[in-house]
Order: structure tokens, then C-alpha cells, then sequence
């Protein structure tokens, strides 16, 4: 029992039953507080104790190293609207990127372009001419030529009569030959192209020349050569290509007739000699900028990086880079280690901070090492997914904090209760804005966000109150997100177009946060109850269902039970309220306390329909071991059934330690009759009680009440199973017997480990005074009317009433 200031410090009863005949025993419960230094004494030697100490060095190291981790990156990215300043703390020389850049893309610019020879081609058109004459030298007439050739080389009577002696001649042939060698070597070093090709072999680059190369290097064909690029031909240019053909024959030396053979030979399905090799012009010209040195600059302190209201471009962000690379490296080792221990250091308080919280205000989670490491690893997980996704992409910083923030709320929120969610949640607002080094208006976004759903979360009895969470928390952190870039933003040297990007990605980013951490909180709700071993609104409200197979099981096997449930569920639901405990668990506790009565239903004075009583043939041990059954079977059918743990605790505590009276009481009276020359007061002064049963024999094995519903819940179910025994249950009758059995149960110690206080202790039995009042209500009854002498039928007398208070 916890300590109510308006109840004295301790409290001496007389306890009603004597065991084995000795005197009365006096009972004290005592309600001071513990001293400090025996609080520090139970502390220290509680168990859960280290394995606090283990999870909050786990979190120190993990989260702490995340953190310094985080700190040394640049959290901005190209393109955004530079919120601050930036100037060198350091003076350090850097690579000119840009400068570098536009060297290497003039020496690109410089390489000639690379075009390989098309070597069938030029062979065919080399093998033609060649052997032209003296293909003719073997034909007597041009008549007897294939057409296919007359057509390709144009040939005439003259042309003919003039290839045929060059055929007999060896000098003749020999001429020819060379000639012909002239113009393929002229071919090779004037390259016809397609139009496509000409074009760009003409605009291209910087450089004024192209080169032209034969076959792989390594065949060795003949060496590259480079020509200016005027030099091309434009085979798609019939007028340039024409005039460029007639100048080549005659530098080869052909004259009479047979340079129209030639140039009919070199118009006739003119095809491209060279194609742009475009991977082999990549290649050089990324070898060439290889080739260029980096250009260095001299950053001096204080030298401007970025400026407010700068958009961010690249060669500003490599520079920023640079600068905390360099920063870093500043300064003796011993203040750089100093400050990066002082990280952990600030992680630590803050983890010893809520640790206390959670120790104070929170046992539930401290008495539980699992609870414990589950609560940090959370946290960690938050703060690791916060930084990472900020680092990989610094422009998706709002989703990446506000999410994970807002996620833990929620779900503390759901498993245990608003003010420690309102805790923890702050307490990693902290550490997250911490690492990211955010400003205020951030650190507001992520309070505002996990604050507002939380107010949301008081009870979760459907989906829909996750849902409506997230939209509204979603409207909220778009409109506070809009007035934190609105503060933060410059206000001149910005257009109204660049700051608009930012202001709207900030806002749906914040927006889309809300929605996400709820549907993820939707999403992962059946876990959480597995892994924080809770029960949920939801999961209540559908085990109330009358429906659900055990309490069906319930109303068909036990209906006295059942009704009893239900009873006890109404009366108990109601306190529970007036004292602010969770009503949802309470009531369906109640429904579940006693599915153990459905193996043996006959045996429990609720379901006998009026015949024989069961125990009558029974001796009160056996009877015992029937009655305090109940309890274990209904925990075994709990875990059977898969229900929640939350439930367990109702099912073995409802009746605590308490005593089984009525059979303890039978069995003295049998221990009595078996000496009935004495009567039991003289039984007791004769000192012979040992014949007499052991009252701890007749208790149950417990355990007492640990929670506040399940101790509500012990105290109803004896108020509705004793209010039965009264002949008028008048409200008066009915609030004296509710005082009666609590201050029982009070002094036989039932509520010493529920944290139960004397204020909540009266406002409960004020309540189930009232409820069960409203249930055993009086009633009116209608009695028959005596003999009168006839009225007339105009006449009406009013029914004889009368309160029947049994009813």
C-alpha cells in the first residue's frame, strides 16, 4: 500500500479468527516510507539492477558512437537553399574542381576525333582497278564484257581499245599499276563520309584535324595518320564529292580515256571509307584529362565557403567537405579525444536521466531486464535511422528525424502510458536533434508531433484511433513545418521560386511522417503486444466479444458463472474509472476470472439449480482442493486459449491469499464434534488446538494482487458473491458490507504489493457502494386489491403499493 497523506502513518487492527485455539492475533500494517539509504540498499542489491547497468553502457557506446559519427558529416546537399554562413575554420589547400574540370574538358575538347578506315572498301575499290586491264586483255570485243562491269566502270569503245594495249604493254601495265596504288593512297588520306559523319567530323571539338587510323594498333597495318578535317569528303554532296573525285584522279596520273573509267569506278555505289570510332575517341580524351594536374587552391581562415541564401552547387559542397575533413584533423589529440568522450558523456546523462524516470515513475518496464533492453534497443534503432538516412540523403532530414521520433511516441504509448511516452520521446528528441546538430525549430517539429499523438492514445479500442492520430498529426507537423521554414529561410537575395522548393518538400515531408509512423504503428501492433507483453484496446475489445469460444464455452457450461462474470465486470469497470486505473483491462478481467469453475461447475453455488449440494458429501479438505482448483485451472486454460498475459495475473490473483472461510469454519466445527464432551472453549484452554486444522491450509496459494485492476477485481468479485447472503440489501447494508470486506482484505494484507492507496482504497469502495446499490435497487410490487364494495366504472382506485425490498 502506498502512502496517502490524509491516512495516519500506521493502522492496528484485531484479527477475527484464532488459530489453534491461541489468542487473537494482532495484525499492524505500517505505511511509512523507506529511508533512502534503504531504497539505495534494495537497489543495489536487486538483480535488474546489472542488467541496467548493461543496457545503458550498451546504449551509451552504440548511440555515442552514432553520434560522433554523424557530427563530422555535412548534412546539406546540392541544390538547397543555404540556411546559414559557412566560413573556413582552417586554412588548408584543396583541389579547384571546377578549374580542374574545365582544363580536363578542354583537353577533350582538343583530341581529334577518331575515324577507322572501312579496309574492305578501300581493297575493293584498289582490286577493281587493278585488274581491270587485264580483265579486258582476255575479251576481243566490249560486246563480249559482262554488263555487270561495263556498267560499273562506264567503259566505251575507246576506254576499252585503250585497256586492252595498256593489258599488252608491261610498261603500259606497270603505269597502271602505280596509278592506281597513287589513288588508293590518296583515297586513304581523303576520307569519304556519309553526311552524318562529315558534319560532325567538321564541328566537333576544338581541335582542326581528325585521325584516321587502320585496323587495330597491334596488327600493325599501317600507322594513324591525322589530316585536317577540311580534307573530308562528303559523299552525300554530289557536287563537292564530284569535283574532289576529278582532282584525285588526276593527281594520280590518269588522262584520256580512261580517267572516265576511273571516276565512273569511284561514283558507282559510292560507299563511306571511314566511320567515327566513338569509343576510341572517348578513350583518348578521358586519357587525356587523366593526363591534366589537379588545380590547388589556398583556402585562408574565415574565406567564405557558402553564404545564407546561397543555392548550394557542387564545387561548395566538395569545398565544405574538405573544410571538416581538415577541421578535424586540427588541435592537439588529447582536446579532439576530450571532445569526442564528451559526446558519450552527454549521451550518458541523458540515458541516466530517463533510466531514473523509468525507475521511478515506471517500474514496469525497470522490475523487467527483457522490457529494459527492448526500450533502449528501440531508441537506438531510432537514433541509427535518423542519422543514416539524413547522411545518405540530407534532403530527406525532416522524414528521416521526425518519423522515427514520433514511431517511438506511439508505441511507448501503447504499451505502457502517455507520461512515459511524453518521457521517452523527449528524451530521444534530444538525442537525435543532438546528432544532426538541428535547430530549435526541428527539435519543436519532432516535441509537437510525438506530443500530439500521444494526447491522441489515451485509449486505443479500434483502428480508427491510430488512423485519426496519424492525419491529425500529419495536418499539425505540415503547418508547423511551413512556420519553422518560414523563420529559417532568408527573406532577401532568394527567389520566391527557390524558396518555395524548400518550404513545400519541408512541409510534405513532415506530413508524410505522421502518416508514416502510424500506419508502421498499424502495422506492427501484434508484435508489440508479443514483445512488450501487453494487451491493446483492440485486442480487449474483441476479447469482450460474448462471442469469443471460451466465454461461449463459459455461458454453456457455467451460466451461474457467467452471469456472476458479468456482474463483477459492471461493478469493477466503475471503479476502476473513479480512480483512473484502465477500465477496458478491468471488465474483461473480470469476464476471464473464473473460466477455471468450467471443469467442475457443479461444485461452485452459482450454477446449482437448487438440488444437492455437492460438498455435503465431501469432507472440507476435499471440498478445498475442489474450490481453490478453480484458480489453477483457469491460468492453465489462459495459456491453453492464447490469451494475453495481462489476463493471467486477474485468473491467479483474484482471490490473493485470501482464506476459504466457510470450509475453514466446517472443518474446526468437525475437528470440534470429534471431542463432544468439551466444548471448543475448553478445547482451547485445555491447550489441545493442534487438533484443530492450520488457517494457512485453508488459503489460497495466491499471489496477492500486483496491480491496482487486479486488486479492484478481488474486492468486487467478494462484494457481489457476499451482497447475495443479504435479506435487504438496503444501500446502507450494502455500503457497511463493502467497508467491511475491504478493510478484511486491507488488514489481512491483500493489497501490500498493488501500490493501492488509502484515497483510492475509499474512492473504489464509494463506487462499487453505488453500482452495486444501483443493481439490488427496491422495487415496486403490485398486491391483489381486497374485497370492496362495487364502484361504479367511472371510478378507478389506485393499485395497494408497497417497497419489496427483496426483490
Amino acid at each position: 500500500m502506498a502512502k496517502d497523506p490524509s491516512k495516519p502513518s500506521s493502522k492496528t487492527s484485531l484479527k477475527g479468527g484464532t488459530r489453534n485455539g491461541s489468542t487473537p492475533r494482532r495484525s499492524t500494517v505500517r505505511i511509512a516510507n523507506r529511508p533512502i539509504r534503504q531504497q539505495l540498499a534494495d537497489l543495489i542489491a536487486s538483480p535488474n539492477l546489472f542488467w541496467g547497468i548493461v543496457a545503458l553502457l550498451g546504449f551509451v557506446l552504440i548511440v555515442g558512437s552514432i553520434t560522433n559519427w554523424t557530427r563530422g558529416q555535412l548534412l546539406v546537399s546540392v541544390g538547397q537553399v543555404m540556411q546559414d554562413t559557412k566560413i573556413s575554420r582552417v586554412e588548408f589547400n584543396t583541389e579547384d574542381i571546377q578549374q580542374t574540370q574545365m582544363r580536363q574538358q578542354a583537353a577533350r575538347l582538343n583530341v581529334p576525333r577518331i575515324h577507322s578506315a572501312d579496309l574492305p572498301v578501300l581493297e575493293e575499290i584498289r582490286a577493281s582497278l587493278v585488274n581491270l586491264p587485264r580483265t579486258l586483255g582476255g575479251v576481243a570485243s566490249l560486246d563480249e564484257v559482262d554488263r555487270d562491269i561495263r556498267v560499273r566502270f562506264g567503259l566505251s569503245e575507246e576506254s576499252f581499245a585503250t585497256l586492252r594495249e595498256t593489258a599488252a604493254q608491261d610498261a603500259s601495265l606497270k603505269l597502271w599499276s602505280d596509278q592506281v596504288n597513287t589513288l588508293d593512297e590518296i583515297l586513304r588520306r581523303r576520307p569519304l563520309l556519309d553526311r552524318q559523319t562529315w558534319q560532325r567530323a567538321t564541328q566537333e571539338g576544338l581541335n582542326t584535324q581528325i585521325e584516321l587510323r587502320f585496323g587495330p594498333a597491334e596488327e600493325n597495318i599501317q600507322p594513324p595518320a591525322r589530316i585536317s578535317r577540311d580534307d573530308a569528303i562528303n559523299i552525300d554532296n554530289a557536287d563537292q564529292f564530284k569535283a574532289e573525285i576529278e582532282r584525285m584522279v588526276r593527281i594520280a596520273g590518269f588522262a584520256g580515256p580512261v580517267d572516265a573509267v576511273v571516276l565512273n569506278r569511284l561514283s558507282f555505289e559510292t560507299r563511306p571509307t571511314f566511320t567515327f570510332d566513338e569509343s576510341a575517341t572517348a578513350a583518348t580524351q578521358e586519357a587525356l584529362a587523366q593526363r591534366i594536374q589537379p588545380v590547388r587552391r589556398a583556402i585562408t581562415v574565415g574565406q567564405r565557403i557558402f553564404a545564407r541564401g546561397d543555392v548550394l552547387e557542387q564545387t561548395s559542397y566538395e569545398l565544405a567537405k574538405t573544410e571538416i575533413e581538415q577541421f578535424s584533423k586540427q588541435g592537439s589529440m588529447a582536446r579532439r579525444v576530450l571532445k569526442f568522450l564528451s559526446v558519450y558523456g552527454m549521451v550518458a546523462m541523458l540515458g541516466i536521466i530517463l533510466a531514473g524516470y523509468i525507475y521511478i515513475y515506471c517500474p514496469k518496464i525497470a522490475k523487467r531486464p527483457a522490457r529494459t533492453g527492448w526500450l533502449t534497443g528501440m531508441i537506438t534503432a531510432c537514433v541509427f535511422s535518423a542519422c543514416a538516412l539524413s547522411v545518405f540523403d540530407p534532403r530527406l532530414i525532416w522524414l528521416a528525424s521526425i518519423t522515427p521520433v514520433v514511431l517511438v511516441a506511439v508505441l511507448v504509448c501503447i504499451a505502457y502510458d502517455q507520461r512515459t511516452a511524453l518521457a521517452v520521446c523527449g528524451i530521444t528528441a534530444i538525442l537525435v536533434g543532438l546528432a544532426l546538430k538541428m535547430h530549435t525549430g526541428m527539435f519543436v517539429l519532432m516535441l509537437v508531433g510525438s506530443a500530439g499523438a500521444i494526447a491522441q492514445l489515451k485509449e486505443i479500442r479500434d483502428r480508427r484511433t491510430i488512423i485519426r492520430m496519424s492525419l491529425v498529426i500529419a495536418g499539425v507537423l505540415t503547418l508547423v513545418a511551413i512556420f519553422d521554414q518560414l523563420i529559417v529561410l532568408p527573406t532577401v537575395g532568394v527567389g520566391g521560386s527557390e524558396i518555395l522548393r524548400p518550404l513545400i518538400g519541408a512541409s510534405a515531408q513532415a506530413g508524410i511522417s505522421g502518416l508514416l509512423a502510424g500506419g508502421i504503428a498499424l502495422f506492427i501492433l501484434p508484435f508489440i503486444e508479443k514483445i512488450f507483453d501487453i494487451s491493446t484496446g483492440m485486442t480487449l475489445i474483441e476479447l469482450r466479444d460474448p462471442k469469443e469460444p471460451l466465454l461461449r464455452e463459459l455461458q454453456q457450461r457455467a451460466p451461474g458463472t457467467y452471469n456472476h462474470s458479468l456482474n463483477v465486470a459492471s461493478i469493477a469497470e466503475s471503479a476502476a474509472e473513479s480512480i483512473g486505473a484502465d477500465a477496458l483491462l478491468t471488465y474483461v478481467g473480470c469476464l476471464y476470472h473464473d473460466i477455471g469453475k468450467m471443469n467442475k461447475p457443479d461444485y461452485f453455488i452459482e450454477n446449482q439449480s437448487g438440488g444437492p449440494n455437492k460438498h455435503d458429501k465431501l469432507n472440507p479438505a476435499m471440498s478445498l482442493l475442489v474450490i481453490v482448483g478453480h484458480v489453477k485451472d483457469g491460468v492453465e486454460m489462459a495459456r491453453e486459449n492464447g490469451l494475453p498475459k495481462s489476463l493471467h495475473h486477474f485468473i491467479d490473483a483474484h482471490h490473493g491469499t485470501t482464506l476459504v472461510e466457510y470450509f475453514y469454519r466446517r472443518a474446526k466445527e468437525l475437528a470440534a464434534q470429534s471431542d463432544e464432551d468439551r466444548t471448543p472453549e475448553q478445547i482451547i484452554a485445555d491447550n489441545d488446538g493442534d487438533q484443530f486444522p492450520d488457517e494457512v491450509d485453508y488459503r489460497y496459494p495466491g499471489p496477492k494482487p500486483q496491480t491496482k485492476e487486479v486488486a479492484i477485481v478481488m474486492l468486487s468479485d467478494a462484494v457481489e458473491s457476499a451482497t447475495r447472503t443479504l435479506t435487504e440489501p438496503t444501500p446502507a447494508r450494502i455500503d457497511a458490507l463493502v467497508r467491511s470486506l475491504a478493510n478484511k482484505r486491507l488488514m489481512d494484507g491483500q493489497f501490500d504489493e498493488c501500490n493501492l492507496n488509502f484515497r483510492e482504497l475509499k474512492t473504489i469502495c464509494d463506487s462499487i457502494s453505488k453500482t452495486v446499490a444501483s443493481i439490488y435497487h427496491g422495487r415496486i410490487r403490485y398486491s391483489a386489491e381486497p374485497d370492496e364494495p362495487k364502484r361504479s366504472s367511472n371510478t378507478k382506485t389506485p393499485p395497494n403499493i408497497q417497497t419489496d425490498k427483496s426483490a
